[in-house]
């Protein structure tokens, strides 16, 4: 699912980076069981997927081009942030 084609259409790293890439994200990344299956009611199900993994992860924020996927929640949940790459991008420089 990681190496889909479509993930890296506007990445600059060839086919052959791509593998050492995700090989170093994985290495960092950390595992989460989910108990329950919140339904936000997001317009993309896939939307309802990565909300629930943020929420169980405790993560902070959502960084996705898919803003207005995330918009219309019945769930709210103000602790995570949802953002574009472009807007992440800057609050880092």
């Amino acid at each position: 699912m990681l190496g889909r084609k479509a993930l890296f259409k506007k990445a600059p790293l060839t086919a052959r980076e791509r593998p050492r890439f995700l090989e170093a994200f994985l290495s960092v990344c950390e595992w989460v069981q989910i108990y329950y299956l919140w339904r936000p009611n997001l317009r993309d199900e896939g939307g309802n997927h990565i909300l629930e993994l943020a929420v169980a992860g405790g993560a902070g924020m959502i960084v996705t081009d898919n803003l207005a996927d995330f918009a219309g929640s019945d769930l709210r949940f103000p602790e995570i942030r949802v953002l574009s790459p472009r807007d992440l991008l800057k609050e880092l420089a």
